[in-house]
């Protein structure tokens, strides 16, 4: 009998022009949450593809306790004992949870293709019962939170007897106490002996529950570690292949005239009384709770909703901004949460998503003027270190630091003095983190003036010359960046008795 219940030997796997796995390694413990790291584009997705079955392997072998085995197809895989739960959940929202839980093997009366409705709404809800969830297996799907989503995929894996289960980013969308939840699913199921790899950007999550780290990096296998036995400086190295002596590299900004005034702004049901100055090249924070109304203000301030109290002053003249095109013809410009669904057409090139807001002024007599156009893209891209073969290359191809850049891009193509950036690092390896703070200082240093809305504190206290607290709507408190502080913020968000494990999620790197 093997050790280990999973093992991968030698693993290389090459599309046309790119090689996304070289020589890669693993090894997975019966009962064991092994923590697997690196930057985007290290080969963590085409990794999860070979295990699932999804992709065959050009090289290399792969094992289940200790026999070797090929997958032709992800139902092998599953018929093996593995199963894969993703960041952004795949399911069918109108269908109700049992239906979610046993798509693909219903139970079927023999003899027959009549379901038996009775036995999987049972099953669904002992599953569910296991995992310690509260929603009826009748519920329909659209219906629940993320992270009540979640629990149904894990449901999901347990009801095709998954002894490994692969988490891809489970946390990425989830307040602190969702991840807290996660965190005790995950250390059940290992209790009860399932496998589990564990992908992840955040070191807090490798650090409450994996007990092994492998990093990947350029496709390749970097290293094996005991969590006990390893550094965040070492796993950082280890994972960008280079020292990052400051993660954030503020640098001095010349703090100038005043740009955006807000006053007393409200939205029945989101926000009230929200007042600030922003000043050119002054970096301001805007932080809270999950729920605190960030996101709302920002949106209101660029025209996707409509506040109903209040004013706006932009270069000291009293402005009603009723549309995106409007706040960008001011120059205020927005960098979404969801890059994917918000910031980016995916299916484009990365030129054509760079140049979107600008084609005006890239096209004459109403025509664009398509050399200019890429030209343009190219020069941009290359500003902002965007990591692609082409600019004609889809967006979608990229990884997330790198779309992120893209986005950023598009803000500079338009003529713009406000930069309002919401979680502008959420969901991107720590490398293309700082690359992106040092964009967002060196814009500053230009002449913008930057609002950051982020959940994570160093990020607000590392980049930020001032920072405004909310909490349930309303701006609790202003700091100057030598008052902030981790537990002041943190103070200054909670509401009067809120529990401890409502705090801001913030990253150990």
């Amino acid at each position: 009998m093997s050790e280990y219940i999973l093992e991968l030997k030698g693993i290389t796997k090459t599309f046309p022009g790119v090689k996304a796995l070289d020589d890669v390694y693993f090894k997975l413990k019966p009962g064991e949450i092994h923590a697997l790291m690196g930057e985007n584009g290290a080969g963590k997705s085409t990794f999860i593809k070979v295990i699932t079955g999804v992709h065959a392997p050009d090289e290399g072998e792969m094992f289940l306790n200790g026999e070797k085995v090929h997958f032709r197809n992800p139902t092998d895989a599953q018929k093996a004992g593995i199963a894969a739960i993703y960041q952004h959940v795949t399911c069918y929202p109108d269908l109700s949870v049992t239906e979610n839980i046993f798509m693909g093997h219903e139970r079927v009366a023999k003899g027959t293709k009549r379901l038996l409705w009775r036995e999987m709404h049972e099953e669904a809800g002992r599953l569910l019962q296991r995992l310690g969830a509260s929603f009826s297996p009748k519920t329909q799907m659209g219906a629940l939170s993320v992270a009540e989503q979640q629990i149904v995929e894990i449901a999901k894996a347990l009801s095709v007897n998954a002894k490994i289960i692969i988490m891809d980013e489970p946390t990425a969308a989830l307040t602190n106490s969702e991840s807290e939840e996660l965190y005790r699913i995950a250390e059940q199921l290992r209790d009860q002996g399932t496998s589990i790899i564990f992908i992840s950007h955040r070191f807090e999550d490798m650090y409450r529950l994996a007990s092994q780290v492998t990093v990947f990096r350029d496709s390749r296998y970097i290293g094996t570690w005991r969590v006990d036995e390893i550094s965040n400086h070492d796993l950082i190295v280890a994972m960008v292949g280079r020292e990052i002596t400051q993660l954030f590299p503020k640098k001095a900004a010349s703090i100038g005239e005043e740009l955006l005034r807000v006053e007393g702004l409200g939205r029945t049901g989101y926000f009230a009384d929200v007042s600030f100055t922003l000043r050119k090249g002054e970096i301001l924070g805007l932080t809270g709770l999950v729920g605190a109304g960030r996101t709302e203000v920002c949106q209101a301030l660029f025209g996707i909703a409509r506040p109903d109290k209040g004013k706006v002053f932009y270069k000291g003249r009293e402005v009603a901004i009723r549309h995106p095109l409007q706040a960008m013809n001011l120059g205020i410009g927005y960098l979404p949460e969801d890059r994917q669904k918000q910031g980016l057409v995916l299916q484009w090139e990365i030129g054509r998503n760079i140049t979107l807001p600008a084609l005006e002024k890239l096209s004459r007599n109403g025509t664009i003027q398509i050399r200019r156009e890429w030209e343009f893209a190219k020069r941009l891209a290359e500003k902002l270190g965007v990591k692609a073969k082409s600019v004609f290359d889809p967006a979608g191809s990229l990884s997330g630091g790198n779309q992120q850049k893209v986005v950023f891009a598009k803000l500079l193509t338009a003529d713009l003095d406000v930069l309002i950036l919401d979680e502008p690092t959420k969901g991107v390896d720590v490398g293309a983190k700082s690359a992106i703070y040092e964009i967002i200082s060196d814009l500053a240093c230009s002449g913008y003036g930057i609002l950051i809305v982020s959940s994570e504190m160093p990020e607000i206290i590392g980049m930020c010359d001032r920072v405004a607290v909310m909490r349930e709507g309303r701006i609790t408190a202003f700091m100057d960046r030598g008052e902030m502080t981790q537990e002041a913020i943190l103070a200054a968000s909670m509401a009067d008795g809120a529990p401890k494990n409502e705090q801001i999620r913030w990253a150990q790197a």
